[in-house]
């Protein structure tokens, strides 16, 4: 939102209904007036429409749609207020059985006159792309997953054994062409292991793409934060944070678990209370990311794994309880990002090896001039932690980390850094 009608007083307020061809427009005056009937005006007319016929004194309104932040942008510094209206919550309000387009401006209108849209946030530029490449990389997952369900397929039709470990890896694939199978079926087979091979290697770009984002302004900051939580790695953390935002827009841990969807649900009439499960009315990918990042942490972390286990004791199912942990998780995560407070539950040496892992997911550029042992005691020194820890042991394996004095001469200014 630029500005409100409080500060200009707004003289028409005015309504868009976004289509892919064009756009309907229409507005009224503060009695309900029509000073603007509905009419359509073609997208590639609408740029030049914006310009002669938005004035400074207009408040404006508009669903949320695919294209609806482009719309945003080319209108908000044009108006005195430009709100994007959450197409799911006016339906609610409206609650009308008859949709056409003009009623639907109507109806946006009458909510921006009377001061009551159910606004979205307006993501900045920076947060619209992450999301983009958030969704990128789930729409190649997914075509992965579709890929090996295929192929498995082949496997159960033919009744054949798989070999043991991984069936997809490199020292597998020899397995695939000494089976005997049909031209027809062959052909198939060998087409889905080259789409499988070409969509894991666009995967691996995009983790390396978010990799080179996460030691970047403005994720970087953050990053280095979600980074103690265990569980959470550079594509859980990356998707994470293209959800959230901006944490400010999150009063506290209540709003923010209400907005991924892992706050409880429950049916209240007269006397009778009933807890229900999750109401999923949230971000999907934050959803999914904390889940994934709850079963991380339940096998890799005992803090987390002991929690998990006291849940269960009580009677809860392994998925709810691991919703329980991801609800916890999440509320570690405001806390971090709001306040600036650590994870008490980790452990220098764990944090130092978790740098090193986040470090080994970056190219050199990414690590601007830094080594790896160098990166991993930057992000400790960020943390305010392991000034003194020059050295870790993990998997039997004695691992180096550089001094707070070697970092402190390549970047003497760390402390002002971000």
């Amino acid at each position: 939102m630029k500005t409100d009608c409080e500060t200009i007083p707004c003289e028409r307020f005015l309504a868009l209904d976004i289509h892919k061809h064009y756009v309907l427009v229409g507005g009224m005056n503060s009695l309900k007036e029509w000073v603007l009937r509905p009419r359509k005006v073609q997208m590639s007319r609408f740029p030049e429409w914006v310009q002669k016929n938005l004035k400074p004194t207009d408040a404006l309104v508009l669903e949320s749609t695919s294209n609806a932040w482009e719309i945003y942008d080319l209108i908000s510094p044009l108006v005195a207020k430009a709100v994007v209206a959450n197409p799911l919550k006016v339906g609610q309000i409206a609650g009308a059985k008859v949709k056409t387009d003009k009623l639907d401006v109507e109806r946006l209108l009458i909510l921006l006159i009377a001061d009551i849209v159910p606004e979205v946030w307006v993501p900045p530029h920076h947060v619209r792309d992450l999301r983009a490449l958030i969704s990128h990389r789930w729409r190649i997952h997914k075509q992965i997953a579709m890929t090996k369900n295929r192929l498995h397929s082949f496997i159960h039709r033919f009744n054949l054994i798989p070999p043991a470990g991984p069936l997809f890896s490199e020292k597998n694939l020899s397995w695939w062409q000494e089976q005997e199978f049909s031209s027809m079926v062959r052909l198939q087979i060998e087409q889905d292991l080259l789409i499988l091979e070409h969509l894991t290697a666009h995967k691996e770009a995009v983790h390396q793409e978010l990799a080179c984002l996460s030691n970047r302004k403005p994720w970087s900051k953050d990053v280095v934060f979600l980074m103690q939580l265990p569980g959470l790695g550079v594509v859980l953390s990356m998707t994470v944070l293209s959800a959230i935002g901006e944490i400010t827009r999150f009063e506290n841990a209540k709003n923010l678990v209400g907005y991924a969807g892992l706050g409880a649900g429950i049916h209240s009439s007269g006397l009778k209370h009933q807890g229900k499960g999750i109401t999923k009315a949230g971000r999907k990918e934050l959803r999914w990311a904390m889940v994934e990042a709850a079963w991380g942490a339940v096998r890799s972390d005992s803090h987390w794994k002991d929690q998990y286990e006291q849940l269960k004791k009580r009677g809860k199912h392994s998925n709810a309880a691991i919703v329980a942990i991801a609800r916890k998780l999440l509320v570690s995560i405001w806390h971090m990002l709001a306040k600036g407070e650590s994870h008490r539950h980790s452990t220098e040496e764990d944090l130092a090896y978790k740098m090193l892992i986040w470090s080994q997911r970056m190219d050199e550029e990414a690590l601007r001039g830094m080594t790896r042992q160098q990166f991993a005691k930057y992000g400790l020194l960020r943390l305010g932690k392991g000034i003194h820890l020059t050295r870790i042991v993990r998997n039997g394996l004695p691992r180096r980390i550089a001094s707070a004095e070697e970092v402190l001469a390549l970047l003497p200014e760390y402390h002002l850094l971000e």
